[in-house]
């Protein structure tokens, strides 16, 4: 009997120390599968980061669908300037950056118009990135337009294909002005290629040239 007892006691302490110990390997075990999941949730987290970063900076305000020439016409109701600094013919140097190769070219004055000209917000009716603050837009170039300028702010829809996807876009105004505007012709700075009947540089984008 007392080596029974003895017997089992033994059997019984064994038992214990495997349960135990398999306790103490779970426990152990555990923070390291919690470590791994933090982990993979972290950088699962810096990439969705990473990505809404790039998305931003690819956003808004390219101007590389810019159609530079244009055939010269001008909306219907558009009053001449009767004695705009720079007459037709002239030559004045831009200092305007709305597109590549465009700041610093010596233009030839094409047409000029007095007018309520805007800066504009859209998304194009192609799809895509939204364009920001597009210069430029003249108010006979807007839909359903009166006598009376629009404000900034104020929602409008585009007549005006200076852009692809322009054209029919609702827009948002950005700024608004009453000057002078100007049809030029230019070369490009940067391509050497020529620009004709561009849509438009304002009277304070240009300088006399030398």
């Amino acid at each position: 009997m007392m080596k029974n007892k003895k017997f089992l006691s033994w059997v019984f302490t064994l038992v214990m120390a495997l349960v135990l110990s398999a306790c103490a390997g779970t426990d152990e075990t555990e923070p390291a599968n919690n470590e791994n999941a933090e982990t993979e949730t972290n950088e699962s987290t810096e990439n969705q980061n990473t990505e809404t970063d790039t998305s931003t900076e690819e956003g808004s305000g390219s101007h590389e669908n810019m159609n530079h020439s244009s055939t010269g016409e001008v909306p219907e109701g558009l009053a001449k300037a009767e004695n705009p600094t720079y007459p037709v013919g002239s030559q004045a140097v831009m200092n305007a950056n709305h597109m590549p190769g465009m700041d610093g070219a010596v233009a030839t004055i094409e047409g000029a118009f007095n007018t309520t000209v805007y800066s504009v917000t859209y998304t194009p009716t192609t799809g895509g990135e939204k364009v920001e603050d597009h210069k430029w837009v003249i108010h006979e170039e807007l839909e359903n337009a009166g006598e009376q300028p629009f404000q900034p702010g104020d929602e409008i829809v585009l007549n005006a294909d200076h852009m692809e996807g322009m054209d029919g876009a609702t827009a948002v105004i950005d700024s608004a002005e009453q000057t002078t505007i100007y049809m030029v012709s230019y070369t490009d700075t940067e391509t050497g290629d020529e620009v004709t009947n561009h849509k438009w540089v304002t009277e304070s984008e240009l300088s006399p040239a030398e």
